[in-house]
């Protein structure tokens, strides 16, 4: 797996600095949460992954490239 270049990394900070909100409207994984399920973005990993504090209290990340989520505003 080749992960994301610092450029990316550094966007994705930009673009979802701590503390925005999001919605999930995509996540490719086993224990998926439900779709429209709200959160807290909590940083960006070296990964580029989305480290979210959900509202149910779930923590998986939002993988880059694979799960999506939406800015709320």
């Amino acid at each position: 797996m080749k992960y994301p270049g610092r450029e990316i990394i550094e966007k994705l900070k930009q673009q979802y600095p701590v503390g925005t909100r999001v919605i999930l409207r995509k996540m490719d994984d086993c224990q998926a949460l439900p779709i429209g399920t709200k959160g807290t973005v909590q940083g960006v990993d070296d990964a580029a992954s989305l480290l979210v504090k959900w509202d149910n209290g779930c923590g998986l990340n939002v993988v880059y490239g694979v799960d999506e989520v939406e800015k709320l505003r």
